[in-house]
């Protein structure tokens, strides 16, 4: 016979909440009881009856971590079931209800475990708060919850919140989400004599004298406008567009009038990166991300794909190509994770030629550059850096000689050869040519500008101005070059 571990609930409040059955039990019985902690109001007036109990409260001082006091206290139990056939455990509330010990009990196969019964506070909670669970409700234990699982929306009651630094991250917490004056509730031994319930700012919640066991935080539902950082609120505002009673320009959107947009819009986050303006870099990737948006809500009104399909592609990937992370390969370098992601993307692929695998949809420039790349992870690519030269001397001269020809095809064909020599130059020089050419393009514009302001502070017309005179202002303005 298994040793028998019985749970009791001892409520929420006071000794009057308790069942009739349950104390019975607890008056009359001549075997050990043990509770998780001795701060109860039930358990002080039943001291005054000379029942005795056996408490846990000396655990949480041994560790930084509620998972090891919890350990503790049902590897405990199970010995003391185990010597003496039969004890009585009891707990704040209800058994079933945020109890992590009972929880580990019912996991141990080597041991029965009867729950008793109890009752829970959540019914005394919701008249104290007047509050109808029905419309969305979170019961979440303030202990050992994450910012993920908050649903704001709906009523969020954190029980557990017995200390002030409890308090203090439950507050943390939700200040990533709310302001520092949004209203909360304390709400402290609902359904007894002492009942109270107060509001305060959520800013202040570590700063409450009075949080004790039977301490419970209510949250209110958050209206939507508080909550536009959220990913689903963009998901319904990019719906709300696509739909009849929506943007006419947005419902007109397909993915081939979008390409243009996605494009554009991924230059502009390199341009305010290449800034170092943090402010526009986040602004610019929300312009990106409202086109991967609105290509998922075409998708899904077209029934082939949405943004919960775009999201598991990407995440499995990751994972996939990641096993040093998330598996158990052993790398050793940058050089080993490249070649494991090859490999894993090449049996995912099936065998694809060479150059079969590239991107076509590229720019020029980039196309070039992993076509060069490509080539050069099977050898052909040169070592060293002389031959380079001679080639781009030579396309230069090949174009030079084209002048003597009427074709304007040929002249653009040996012009590509050039710009197709001067990438794999930067490439040698580990240089991107699409950051390189910004970088220049945006060295002109700036420059431009200044003469431009000079032009315009002389209030003459460009016209009067020689291209030598131009040039002098040109050089005036690499001064200021960064």
């Amino acid at each position: 016979m298994k040793p028998l571990i019985e749970v009791i609930g001892l409520g929420a409040g006071d000794i009057n909440q308790l069942p009739l059955g349950i104390y019975r039990k607890l008056t009359n019985s001549e075997i050990n009881c043990y509770v998780r902690t001795i701060d109860h109001p039930v358990i002080d007036s039943l001291r005054e009856e000379a029942v005795s109990f056996q408490s846990f409260d000396t655990v949480y001082e041994k560790y930084d971590q509620f998972e090891a006091v919890y350990k503790e206290i049902a590897s405990t139990l199970k010995e003391k079931a185990t010597a003496d056939g039969n004890v009585l455990y009891a707990v704040p509330g209800h058994p079933m209800l945020a109890e992590q010990t009972v929880q580990l009990l019912l996991n141990d196969t080597d041991i029965e475990v009867r729950i008793v019964g109890g009752q829970s506070f959540l019914d005394d909670l919701f008249s104290a708060l007047k509050i109808d669970p029905i419309e969305g409700f979170q019961f979440l234990d303030a202990t050992s919850f994450e910012r993920r699982q908050l649903q704001l929306s709906q009523h969020i009651v954190f029980c557990q919140v017995y200390d002030a630094f409890i308090a203090s991250e439950v507050k943390l917490t939700l200040l990533e989400d709310l302001p520092p004056e949004y209203p909360i509730y304390i709400a402290e031994a609902v359904g007894s004599e002492q009942e109270s319930v107060i509001q305060i700012p959520l800013v202040e919640l570590d700063q409450q004298m009075k949080l004790s066991n039977l301490t419970s935080v209510y949250l209110p539902p958050v209206d939507k406008t508080l909550l536009h950082h959220q990913f689903y609120q963009l998901k319904d505002i990019i719906a709300t567009l696509r739909s009849p009673e929506g943007c006419p320009w947005d419902r007109k959107q397909t993915h081939q009038t979008l390409k243009k947009y996605l494009v554009e819009e991924t230059y502009e986050v390199l341009e305010a990166i290449d800034r170092e303006d943090d402010e526009a870099v986040a602004e610019e990737l929300g312009d990106v991300l409202l086109q991967i948006m609105l290509h998922s809500e075409i998708g899904e009104e077209a029934g082939f794909f949405t943004i919960d399909d775009v999201i598991y592609s990407i995440t499995e990937k990751m994972i996939r190509r990641h096993p040093h992370v998330f598996g158990d390969v052993v790398v050793r370098d940058e050089d080993d994770v490249m070649d494991n992601w090859q490999s894993i993307k090449k049996q995912e692929k099936g065998e694809e030629t060479i150059l079969q695998q590239l991107n076509k949809g590229m720019p020029a420039n980039l196309l070039a550059e992993e076509i060069q790349k490509q080539a050069a992870k099977v050898g052909f690519d040169w070592k060293e850096v002389e031959p380079i030269w001679e080639k781009v001397y030579e396309e230069l001269e090949e174009f030079k000689a084209t002048e003597r020809l009427s074709s304007h095809v040929e002249r653009e064909k040996e012009f590509g050869d050039i710009l197709f020599a001067m990438i794999n130059l930067g490439r040698y020089y580990k240089i991107n040519p699409e950051i390189a050419l910004m970088r220049t393009n945006q060295k002109f514009i700036n420059r431009f500008q200044f003469v431009e302001s000079k032009v315009n502070e002389s209030e003459k017309d460009w016209d009067s101005y020689t291209l030598a005179e131009l040039d002098e202002f040109w050089e005036e303005a690499k001064q200021f070059d960064n």
